[in-house]
């Protein structure tokens, strides 16, 4: 390509310019500032599709020490970080129609839709099925993906309490553990699977 030619001489760029506010731009949010707003910044977490209102100078400021984990603990972090993966919706491993425990077995297949658990009530409305039981949630709190997920990984229902979790731990890490199979780690990755899910609940205060 020859720089010099003729069709480059009618080419003009318009130089980037600050973005003018509009008539009628409220006033900078920032405590003491009086210039037009014409910049928008997100409240943080918690206030979603809310937004501060500033100008350009203090809109780069609050941008450069915005922190949207502000407030919460290393684990909640990086469980908000594992769940964001998903989008924050449960899943299960390849194989998994959810978790298999007594009772479940005890009660057998009911339906065409037996055995399915149901969390966002989808056969509910339709009144075509019901949970086994309508499973109680502990009082005082609901719980999240995150919680179910820990709780069936241990074959366990939403409602137990503190001892069935501990209870069902100390069993589980029994049954699993090399040195009470002769040696044997085939259950060696089930066994961590329990323990990083007993962890867990610990930590958010189920056990």
């Amino acid at each position: 390509m020859k720089f010099d030619s003729p069709h480059f001489d009618r080419i003009r760029v318009k130089p980037a310019e600050e973005p003018r506010p509009r008539r009628g731009t409220p006033a900078c949010d920032w405590k003491g500032c009086k210039a037009p707003a014409s910049h928008r910044a997100p409240k943080g977490r918690l206030h979603e599709r809310q937004y501060w209102h500033f100008c350009l100078a203090h809109v780069r400021e609050y941008n450069h020490s915005y922190n949207f984990f502000t407030g919460m603990s290393e684990d909640a972090v990086a469980t908000y970080q594992k769940e964001s993966i998903t989008g924050h919706r449960p899943t299960w491993k390849i194989g998994m129609n959810g978790p298999i425990n007594e009772k479940s077995k005890r009660r057998g297949r009911r339906g065409a839709f037996g055995g399915v658990d149901d969390p966002f009530s989808l056969f509910r409305e339709g009144g075509t099925w019901s949970p086994e039981g309508d499973r109680p949630q502990p009082e005082g709190r609901m719980i999240r993906n995150a919680e179910r997920k820990a709780l069936g990984a241990m074959g366990l229902e939403n409602g137990a309490s503190k001892a069935d979790i501990k209870m069902r731990f100390k069993a589980l890490v029994k049954r699993h553990h090399p040195d009470a199979n002769g040696g044997d780690r085939s259950s060696e990755d089930q066994l961590r699977e329990i323990i990083q899910a007993y962890n867990y609940l610990k930590s958010v205060g189920f056990c």
